[in-house]
């Protein structure tokens, strides 16, 4: 059994700010999740280590495009290219030519485009109508706090995802 790669700590424990503890543990979980990913071969990357058939690649993939989907579509209403670039190729595949660092690439971004929005935002704002959430009665229609929840319980759910992955391929465990 190895030992796990580092990722960023957890935010501070004394961070009273709701908005700025959700950026930080979105931070959290993506570093979780590219620890995770990190000294995996390209053929690991790829294989479905769990009967489902995900592979570890295409659940960055699929992270990459959540994030996307939930945040710029969903809450502020912005025409997205690629808006299902990880539902399009089948549950969790990646096209053949995704890699590992260029997936990673567009993860930085991401989280840069959701905290500008998170800063430009209030929490309790509704989404957009015309986004991605049917209705046009600000009442029926998720808030940025519900949103960014969502969002890190994705991040959190597929994190302990692949700690069985990784135990399965490698014998690498989690926290």
């Amino acid at each position: 059994m190895t030992q796990p790669h580092a990722h960023a700590p957890e935010p501070a424990r004394s961070l009273t700010d709701p908005g700025q503890l959700l950026l930080d543990y979105l931070d959290y979980y993506r570093s979780v999740i590219t620890s995770k990913l990190a000294g995996l071969s390209e053929a690991q990357l790829r294989s479905a280590p769990l009967p489902s058939g995900w592979t570890p690649l295409g659940l960055l993939n699929h992270l990459v495009h959540m994030e996307r989907r939930w945040l710029r579509w969903g809450f502020m209403a912005e025409k997205v290219d690629d808006l299902d670039g990880d539902q399009g190729v089948g549950p969790w595949l990646v096209p053949e030519d995704a890699t590992l660092d260029a997936l990673l690439g567009h993860l930085a971004p991401v989280a840069a485009r959701t905290r500008a929005i998170v800063g430009k935002s209030d929490l309790t704002a509704p989404a957009a109508t015309g986004g991605g959430f049917p209705g046009s009665d600000p009442r029926s229609l998720p808030t940025l706090a519900w949103i960014l929840f969502h969002v890190l319980q994705e991040y959190a759910r597929h994190a302990g995802h692949l700690d069985a992955a990784r135990e399965l391929i490698d014998g690498e465990t989690g926290e």
